[in-house]
């Protein structure tokens, strides 16, 4: 079976597949995490606005 994860932080974006091992699997095929650290610097820390507009612009090309 194969699993989707996706995660979303103040400031990252993070998504995973993993073919789980109880059926013979390869364990982990794919991942991609985004970070806005660099974004949020600017700004001394992370702005909530910014940030949700971030992840939906950066959560679909990820998977």
């Amino acid at each position: 079976m194969r699993v989707l994860g996706i995660e979303t932080s103040c400031d990252e974006t993070g998504v995973a597949i993993y073919d789980t091992a109880f059926t013979g699997g390869q364990g982990l095929l794919s991942d991609a995490l985004y970070s806005q650290i660099a974004m949020h610097a600017e700004y001394g820390g992370v702005v909530p606005e910014l940030a949700s507009r971030d992840h939906t612009r950066k959560l679909l090309p990820a998977n």
